[in-house]
C-alpha cells in the first residue's frame, strides 16, 4: 500500500529530517559567536579566523553537484546519515582541536557534511508532498532552518561563557548522534512504491545525467533565480554588513546587530508567504522574484546615496529587504523540481544550490578586494566612501542574474510550450 503524499507520515518523515537541517545550520553558524574564544584558543589572526568561515563555505559551494549527483544515486536517507556523522566527527575534532591546522581540518569536514543536508531535505519534500503543496513545505524548511542560526546566536554563546569550549561543542555533536537515531527509525526516501530507481555512477552515465539537468532551461532558471537573490543578505550576514552599518552610518554595536537581525526576521516571516504566492501561481514565480529583487535594488540605491549615516528606519528597511531575498532564492529549487524527473532532482538541485553560494562568495570576496585597493591602510583607515562604492558592485550581480532570469524565463516557457501544450496551461492556470 501506498502511503498518502502530504498525509501524516510525510509530515513525521519531513520533521525528522528537517531536524538535521536544523542541527545544521547550527553547526555551519556556531562560530560567528564563538570568534573571540576561538582566536585565542588557536592563537590566529582575524585574517585567519575568517578562513574558517570562507573554507567552510567554499567546500559547501563545491560539494554540491558531486552530492547532488550522490544523492540521485543513494537517496536523501543515506546521504542525510552520511551528512550527520561527518558534521558529529567535525564537531567533536574542533571541540578537541588545540592548534590552527585541526581546526582548518575540521571546518572543511563540516563543510562536506553540512553540503550533503538540505538537497537531501528538498528530495525528500519533493517525493513526499503533493506538487501543490510543495512550494510551501520548501519555504518552510528554508524558514524553520533559521532557527538553527538563532540557537547558535544565543544558547550556545551562553554556554560557550558557562561550561567553556569543550563541553559546548561535544554536546553540540552529541545531538548528531541522537538524531542518527531518529533518521534510523523515521525516514525514508519515498512513500512505498513510488521511490525512483537509483542512477548508476558509472563517469559517463554521471556526466550525461548533468548535462540533461544542466540543459533544461528550468534548472538554468532555478540557478539564476538562487544565484541573484541571495547573496544581497549572505554579504550582509556573514561579513560585510556589520562593518558597513557602523563605519559609514555611525551605529552603535547594538544597532547594527538590530539591523542584522532583521534579516533572519524577514526570511522567517516572509517565507510562508512567498511560498503560497507561488504555489497559487506557479507561473508567475520568475516575475515574483525580479519583483524581489529589483526592491532590493531600489532600497540599496536610497541608502548608498543617502547623504551622510542614513536614519535607523531606512536601515531597518534595508535589512527587512534583504532578508526577503533568502525566501526568494529558494523559488530556484521549485523551479528545478517543476522541470526536471524526480530521478535527476539531486544533480538539478545541486546545480541550482551552487548559484548563490558562488555569487557570496564571489561578492564577498570582491568587496574585500575593492576596500583593500582603495584603502591600502586597513581596515582601520576604511572611508564612508570606499564602502559605498564596495557595496555598489551588488548591482552587477544583479543586472547580470536580472537579465539571464529575464532570459531563461521566456526560454522555459517556450520549451514547455513546444513539449507539452497541455502541461504549460495546467501551470499558467496554477493546477497539478
Amino acid at each position: 500500500m501506498t502511503a498518502a503524499l502530504g498525509g501524516r507520515r510525510a509530515w513525521l518523515v519531513w520533521v525528522a529530517a528537517l531536524s538535521v537541517y536544523l542541527l545544521a545550520i547550527f553547526h555551519r553558524t556556531s562560530l560567528g559567536v564563538a570568534g573571540i574564544i576561538a582566536a585565542d584558543r588557536f592563537g590566529i589572526t582575524a585574517g585567519q579566523l575568517s578562513t574558517f568561515v570562507m573554507v567552510q563555505l567554499l567546500v559547501y559551494a563545491a560539494m554540491q553537484i558531486p552530492v547532488g549527483v550522490l544523492l540521485d544515486r543513494f537517496g536523501s536517507r543515506r546521504m542525510l546519515l552520511a551528512g550527520l556523522a561527518m558534521m558529529t566527527v567535525a564537531q567533536v575534532a574542533f571541540a578537541l582541536a588545540t592548534s590552527y591546522a585541526v581546526g582548518l581540518l575540521a571546518r572543511v569536514l563540516l563543510g562536506i557534511g553540512d553540503a550533503m543536508i538540505f538537497i537531501s531535505v528538498l528530495r525528500i519534500v519533493s517525493l513526499w508532498f503533493p506538487p501543490l503543496r510543495t512550494p510551501v513545505v520548501t519555504q518552510m524548511t528554508g524558514m524553520v532552518g533559521q532557527v538553527g542560526a538563532i540557537l547558535a546566536a544565543v544558547p550556545l554563546s551562553a554556554a560557550l561563557h558557562e561550561f567553556g569550549w569543550e563541553a559546548s561543542y561535544l554536546t553540540s555533536a552529541a545531538v548528531g548522534v541522537l538524531l542518527t537515531v531518529v533518521l534510523l527509525l523515521v525516514v525514508r526516501d519515498a512513500p512505498k512504491g513510488m521511490a525512483p530507481p537509483p542512477k548508476p555512477l558509472h563517469p559517463s552515465k554521471v556526466a550525461g545525467e548533468l548535462r540533461q539537468a544542466w540543459r533544461q532551461p528550468g534548472t538554468r532558471l532555478g540557478f539564476w533565480t538562487h544565484f541573484t537573490a541571495q547573496f544581497a543578505a549572505n554579504t550582509m550576514a556573514l561579513l560585510w554588513g556589520y562593518p558597513f552599518l557602523v563605519t559609514v552610518h555611525d551605529l552603535s554595536p547594538g544597532r547594527a546587530s538590530l539591523v542584522l537581525s532583521m534579516v533572519t526576521v524577514s526570511a522567517i516571516v516572509f517565507g510562508p508567504f512567498l511560498g503560497h504566492a507561488i504555489s497559487r501561481q506557479p507561473f508567475h514565480r520568475s516575475t515574483m522574484v525580479l519583483g524581489i529583487i529589483a526592491t532590493m535594488a531600489v532600497v540599496w540605491g536610497v541608502v548608498l546615496l543617502w547623504p551622510g549615516p542614513a536614519p535607523l528606519g531606512l536601515l531597518l528597511v534595508l535589512g527587512l529587504v534583504a532578508g526577503v531575498g533568502g525566501p526568494g532564492s529558494m523559488v530556484g529549487f521549485d523551479l528545478a523540481r517543476t522541470f526536471n524527473p524526480s530521478h535527476r532532482l539531486g544533480s538539478a538541485t545541486g546545480i541550482v544550490n551552487v548559484g548563490g553560494f558562488f555569487a557570496s562568495l564571489t561578492m564577498i570576496l570582491t568587496i574585500g578586494v575593492v576596500l583593500d585597493l582603495l584603502s591600502p591602510a586597513g581596515a582601520a583607515g576604511y572611508a564612508a566612501t570606499d564602502f559605498r562604492w564596495a557595496m555598489s558592485l551588488q548591482y552587477v550581480l544583479w543586472i547580470v542574474g536580472g537579465t539571464q532570469i529575464w532570459r531563461y524565463r521566456l526560454r522555459t516557457r517556450r520549451d514547455l510550450f513546444e513539449r507539452d501544450p497541455q502541461a504549460y496551461q495546467a501551470l499558467r492556470l496554477g493546477t497539478p
